[in-house]
């Protein structure tokens, strides 16, 4: 059967089970457009910028594991999509993202609207292709999602000129695929895994490191199952937040620049750091001279280039998550860390996450605590910034993929697009959208399609008037020299919802917070927006300083 290069392109998306694209239209990308209009189980989600549409194409994928796809156009409707390609990138997140290009014999004259995708994107995606024939569509489409979701996911760049979308050609959709030079390795090597568990076994101080690749692996499973059976204390990334449970005994909460002090110490004083799938970043470590310096490093990664990249490692271990975690478990047994575990549980005890209350205003933390209680279950989408870290220390999540938020690249704005991609990737959830008042303006446009489809987001600002976390640094660090960071001109966002159609809801006294709260949980019928009105100069401790090693935290409480 003969049928157009847009055509193919829809049909291959449907081959890989495709249910939503997330895009916006333009001159070269129209004939794809054209052909997703004869096919509504593909389902085109219009957003209303580019960057909105790969942040709710990296949302559903989040949210459900499968691989998101977004659509735009040449030049800057391409350009549009870079910061969501790089957010998607450096998170791992598998995702198609799908370019309209100038007719092939305008490439390279400054066309209209041209742009060389291919290099602008080659540094911030797992691969790239520039498709000019139709003939090459269905083989492309398909080596793009199995990059995209195998080995480390991440995004991968389709580039498609226009010519190649009208002409047609046969469609044939491959049955497999297979490409000579990409074989992840999967299988973790046994030796290594041996010596992983003699390590375990003959640990004093040991402690589980667990970062966002065993959500990625769907690895939870074992990973509770390694803590639990060894009974060794566990500390899980910001980007692994949910892959084991917050409220159990053997947690003990985030570590890192805004971590739990527990956990940090505990980096401190080990003399075994069982790393899987988390990258040792920066954020993380501090000051690498002083990172786990009585401890040997097993690292667990599907990505060998990751392994050793920042911290030297004892016992490295490339492969799979989830296959490399259920051979340990066969292997493994209780250890007897007793005295370890009661130095543990009185640092948790001693130091928790805590603030004090400022006269009558209104705590963004208690904010959260308010939004745990009511909706422990939901969705969490966080955006970047003070309240990224407050909602990653007060809410205590429980399960795999329940908490999304732009970890490596902390891209503001992504958040609220992303909560539209995991609505619509898992619709009988609900889901929260935790932002700040400054990120929520940079992709405000994107309550249009949310309330134009009646999705029933629970967007709840914690609005301190400020870039929160600059001006923190620079009350810290900069003499309160609060240079671009005054938010005070923002408008008033509830009745700004009410403009775009959403409900609208302005927090200023204490007293009503739980009550707004309460309300926006019966509201099911479009998109609630609460703009809470917290004290504007409360800081997120605990803090490790930049360039500070994780037993030099500031705990901030007098």
């Amino acid at each position: 059967m003969e049928l157009s290069g847009a055509k193919i392109l829809i049909e291959s998306l449907k081959q890989e089970g495709v249910e939503y694209v997330f895009g916006v239209n333009g001159g070269a990308a129209m004939p794809i457009f054209d052909a997703l209009y004869d096919h509504p189980d593909v389902k085109l989600i219009m957003m209303r910028h580019e960057q909105g549409a790969s942040h709710a194409a990296d949302g559903y994928a989040r949210a459900t594991g499968e691989v998101g796809v977004t659509l735009a156009t040449s030049g800057p409707g391409a350009t549009n999509l870079v910061t969501g390609i790089a957010t998607a990138f450096m998170d791992s997140i598998p995702m198609v993202a799908i370019t309209g290009q100038v007719y092939t014999h305008l490439m390279g004259n400054d066309a209209f609207q041209e742009c060389d995708v291919i290099g602008v994107t080659r540094p911030v995606c797992k691969h790239s292709y520039l498709i000019k024939s139709g003939d090459e569509v269905a083989d492309v489409i398909a080596e793009a999602f199995h990059i995209a979701s195998t080995g480390r996911p991440g995004p991968v760049v389709v580039d498609f000129a226009k010519d190649a979308q009208i002409h047609e050609s046969l469609f044939r959709y491959p049955e497999k695929v297979n490409i000579r030079s990409y074989k992840p390795k999967v299988e973790g090597h046994p030796r290594q895994i041996a010596k992983a568990v003699e390590l375990i076994h003959n640990a004093e101080r040991p402690i589980l490191y667990a970062g966002g690749g065993v959500t990625l692996a769907n690895a939870s499973e074992e990973l509770r199952e390694l803590a639990i059976k060894t009974g060794i204390p566990i500390t899980v990334t910001l980007m692994g937040l949910g892959a084991f449970p917050e409220t159990h005994p053997l947690a003990m909460e985030m570590p890192g620049m805004h971590g739990s002090c527990c956990a940090n110490y505990a980096f401190t004083d080990s003399d075994l750091v069982v790393a899987i799938g988390a990258r040792f970043d920066d954020r993380v470590t501090g000051d690498l001279t002083k990172f786990a310096p009585n401890a040997k490093k097993i690292h667990i990664d599907i990505d060998a280039s990751c392994i050793g990249k920042n911290v030297p490692v004892d016992v490295p271990i490339v492969g799979d998550a989830k296959r490399v975690l259920a051979e340990m478990n066969k292997l493994v047994h209780r250890v007897d860390i007793e005295p370890w575990m009661r130095q543990i549980n009185e640092w948790k005890e001693q130091y928790p996450f805590e603030y004090n209350q400022k006269g009558d205003n209104i705590m963004p933390q208690y904010v959260i605590e308010q939004i745990y209680d009511l909706y422990s279950d939901a969705i969490v989408v966080g955006d970047v910034g003070q309240h990224q870290m407050w909602a990653a220390q007060y809410f205590k999540f429980t399960e795999p993929r329940q908490w999304l938020n732009s970890g490596g690249l902390g891209t503001m704005g992504f958040s609220l697009p992303a909560a539209i991609g995991a609505q619509l990737g898992c619709p009988d959830k609900t889901v929260v959208n935790i932002n700040g008042d400054g990120s929520y303006i940079m992709t405000i446009q994107e309550l249009v399609p949310a309330i134009t489809m009646k999705l029933p987001l629970k967007i709840f600002i914690i609005n301190n008037m400020y870039l929160g976390m600059v001006r923190q640094w620079q009350e810290l660090f900069h003499q309160k020299r609060y240079a671009g960071v005054d938010y005070h001109d923002n408008p008033d966002f509830a009745q700004l919802a009410d403009a775009f159609g959403a409900t609208g809801i302005r927090v200023e006294r204490i007293e009503d917070v739980r009550p707004a709260l309460e309300k926006a949980k019966g509201i099911d019928d479009g998109p609630v927006v609460i703009d809470f009105i917290v004290d504007e100069e409360e800081n997120v401790f605990p803090m490790v300083p930049a360039g500070a090693g994780l037993g030099d935290v500031i705990r901030g409480l007098a």
